[in-house]
């Protein structure tokens, strides 16, 4: 094929300056899907930057499309899109039309669909070359297709399109790069049998956003002013956040199988965080340097698990997916389209700040920044100036939109002048009362690009010129899953809070984060609404309270329930303790509070428990310290690991004169005299049930007459099975308490909580249903296994 580069020069002569006399060789450039979204949107454009930035360099060009459709078709389709291609402002018009044009004649199609099209592609360019007589610098690959077809052009790109000896390749690839760590692994391992390390690029393309490209070379520039604040002592938190205001529609298929973490932040934003956190290696554009630096950081990163996270999703996001995919009314999804995640890193210069990392769809702007926030230090006795040091101080990698508009970089007027970043100005005309993250715009030393460019334009250049500090290696690619999989995993199955979207989120996303901690201010858990029938879909999930057996229920995938019940037991306990100086909870037996106690011994730091008596619901007729007692399983979980006072743990008395549950030893008298002694009208402030799949509660089981109709405090009863004694709490006392909370958990109770949601009250069939306080409320705490499946 002509490429009528040799008749360049002569049209150019009188508007461009003459190219140097020795070539650099020549560089064929080969975009693959080149008819698609990103291709039309950016490359293109991309591109067409880079052989303008290039056409006085001494190389020369040739642009080669190619996808799967047929040849005419394919050319149409790709013609349409180079003919909307633009020049920037500062280029005359007769320049630019000019360039257009031998941009396009530049430009070929190809299909390239079998082993057969890709010879053909070599051969073309090496004929080209021949009939010229140019001598080939490097071939680029720009691979804008899905992930599953990179191995098939892999191969074909190693075994029949490699360039000859002496000239580069290099192979660009776009994201996802894997789903997690193990794909990551897979596709790695694939890439690697075809190409060297150096000839792959993977792009992100926000690492070619201006102001995020300048945060190594800022830190490096400004190390001076920096060094002794960039640190622990000095920064309160950094905010990496990327809000959008469009949804996921039209796109629902990939977002089904990726959601936000997988989209947005286990990339852009940890990359970004990556740039913030590093120890800035001492020359920035040394892409091993900065790979070193970056592994060291990853090394350093605290694990995640759910509590290091917050998930939501659009209410709308589910009928979207149900449209699009064709999936049945009932569906609803669990994919997030929100989440918050707060990253700590445990090495000296980080230990103890929160790296807050946020993204979603459907938020009330349109904005993305990165937001160092120093800590307040100072107490001002005149009235603040411009330069108070009681005023915040900040520094803000602006990335664009928002308020402001473009990309900056702000830092607050309190900290220093920082040097001017190449190629960047300083803006002081801003528009009257112009607030940014909090402060008024003239608080802020603000700098903007002398020319925006698009970061796709940006990171074509830096592949052009071999700069790979802003691309993604192996190793780094790695690293990033094997610290996101393990959290991703863990939130397989967790329901994320559903929001309006838009500006009606309010504070319906908010969060708040204690160590290593996060939640959405809002303290309502997660709650099903009843849909009608057992009828459930996504709009029924929500923050409203539900109804079961005409008492507030709360239901979740079991670790979120076991969090919010949790919860609500440390709430209940400081209203007590705040109120009368004491809290009364009493705890049933059984496996399902385990994790429960689990939770409470390892997370709830702050709990009142010196002011906590702790009593039995029920009790198995065995010594206190065999494996069976429900006393040693509330020891074995919580009582060694917390500090309760001894005198206010109060086990059953099953084991009396080395007997046991022998109603002559009076030990049921006796739990009730302490009872009657130490909690007030014997009314606990909270008791924590169980439901067995026979409806029976505490140890009070089904067709018990006696046991069930008793006014006694304290029961021995008779269980189903072994060990047959037990020690019981009555229905009657029960019923004094002034909060119950019942605990259902896993798929073998669905049958009893159905049958139970549709009877009435009949203790004598199904205990349960005889919990009824006569003063106090229940709230039944079902898992969806129990409730749903």
């Amino acid at each position: 094929m002509m490429l009528l580069w040799t008749l360049f020069p002569l049209l150019l002569l009188h508007v461009i300056p003459a190219a140097p006399e020795s070539s650099h060789g020549h560089v064929s450039v080969v975009l693959m899907g080149a008819t698609g979204d990103l291709a039309k949107k950016y490359l293109w454009q991309g591109l067409f930057q880079l052989y303008l930035d290039q056409v006085t360099s001494g190389h020369s060009f040739s642009f080669h499309g190619a996808a799967l459709t047929e040849p005419v078709a394919g050319m149409e389709r790709m013609s349409l899109v180079l003919k909307e291609l633009i020049c920037p402002l500062d280029v005359p018009a007769n320049r630019c039309a000019l360039l257009k044009d031998q941009f396009l004649k530049l430009s070929s199609y190809f299909q390239l669909k079998t082993a057969e099209n890709y010879t053909t592609l070599s051969r073309n360019i090496e004929r080209s070359m021949e009939e010229e007589g140019l001598v080939e610098a490097g071939r680029l690959f720009y691979l804008s297709v899905p992930p599953f077809a990179y191995a098939e052009i892999a191969r074909h790109i190693n075994s029949t399109c490699r360039p000859p000896a002496g000239a580069w390749l290099r192979v660009v690839l776009e994201k996802p790069f894997g789903h997690d760590l193990e794909s990551a692994q897979r596709l790695a391992a694939e890439l690697q049998s075809f190409f060297q390390e150096e000839e792959i690029y993977r792009v992100d393309h926000y690492l070619g956003k201006q102001a995020v490209a300048q945060i190594l070379p800022f830190r490096h520039q400004n190390r001076e002013f920096l060094e002794p604040l960039w640190n622990r002592r000095h920064v309160e938190r950094v905010e990496i956040v990327l809000k959008e205001t469009v949804d996921a529609k039209d796109r629902t298929s990939f977002y089904e199988e990726y959601g936000v973490i997988r989209d947005v932040i286990q990339n852009h934003l940890t990359e970004i965080l990556m740039y913030v956190a590093l120890e800035t290696p001492r020359d920035p554009s040394n892409s091993d340097l900065v790979l070193q630096r970056k592994l060291e950081t990853f090394g350093s990163l605290r694990s995640l698990d759910k509590s290091s996270s917050v998930i939501g999703q659009y209410q709308d996001y589910a009928g979207q997916v149900r449209e699009e995919l064709q999936k049945p009314e009932g569906f609803f999804s669990t994919t997030p389209t929100f989440a918050g995640v707060v990253v700590h890193i445990d090495n000296l210069r980080w230990e103890g700040v929160p790296f807050i990392l946020m993204s979603g769809k459907a938020l009330d702007e349109r904005e993305a920044y990165v937001r160092v926030l120093f800590k307040h230090q100072a107490f001002c006795i005149q009235r603040e100036s411009i330069n108070s040091q009681c005023k915040p101080k900040q520094i803000v990698f602006h990335i664009g939109h928002g308020n402001l508009g473009y990309p900056a970089i702000l830092v607050s007027r309190n900290l220093f002048k920082p040097a001017l970043p190449e190629g960047w100005k300083e803006i002081t005309d801003h528009p009257p009362h112009l607030h940014l993250f909090g402060q008024a715009a003239t608080d802020f030393h603000v700098y903007r690009p002398m020319q925006e460019r698009e970061a796709y334009s940006v990171l074509i250049a830096n592949i052009f010129h071999g700069r790979k500090e802003s691309f993604i290696m192996t190793e780094n690619l790695l690293a990033s899953w094997e610290f996101w999989t393990p959290l991703l995993e863990s939130l397989t199955h967790e329901v994320p809070r559903l929001y309006p979207g838009g500006i009606e989120n309010g504070n319906t996303l908010d969060f708040t984060i204690l160590g290593s901690e996060i939640s959405f201010v809002q303290d309502d858990p997660l709650m099903l609404m009843d849909a009608g029938a057992g009828q459930h879909t996504a709009k029924d999930f929500g923050t409203l309270k539900s109804i079961f057996r005409d008492s507030t229920l709360v239901s979740g995938w079991t670790d979120e329930l076991i969090l919010a019940l949790a919860q609500d037991i440390q709430d209940t306990a400081e209203k007590h303790v705040k109120l009368s100086g004491k809290f009364h909870l009493a705890i049933s037996g059984g496996s399902s509070p385990v994790v429960l106690l689990q939770r409470l011994a390892a997370h709830h730091y702050t709990f009142p428990w010196r002011y906590t008596h702790l009593w039995m619901v029920d009790e198995r007729c065995v010594p206190l310290t065999d494996p069976e007692s429900n006393f040693h399983s509330l020891h074995e979980h919580l009582l060694q690991h917390v500090h309760v006072p001894y005198v206010n743990i109060h086990p059953m008395p099953v084991h009396v004169n080395q007997r046991l549950c022998v109603e002559d030893d009076q030990g049921v008298e006796l739990y009730a005299r302490d009872i009657s002694q130490l909690v007030n009208n014997g009314s606990f402030d909270m008791v924590l049930l169980g439901v067995g799949s026979d409806g029976h509660t505490a140890s009070l089981f089904p067709h018990s007459s006696e046991a069930l109709g008793s006014d006694r405090m304290v029961l021995l009863t008779e269980s189903p099975s072994k060990p047959h004694q037990r020690m019981s709490l009555s229905l009657s006392l029960l019923n004094k308490a002034r909060k119950v909370a019942v605990l259902v958990l896993g798929k073998g109770k669905h049958d009893i909580v159905t049958l139970i949601s549709r009877v009435g009250q009949d203790p004598q069939k199904l205990p349960i249903t005889g919990v009824k306080p006569t003063f106090g409320q229940v709230v039944w705490y079902i898992d969806y296994d129990a409730l749903l499946l």
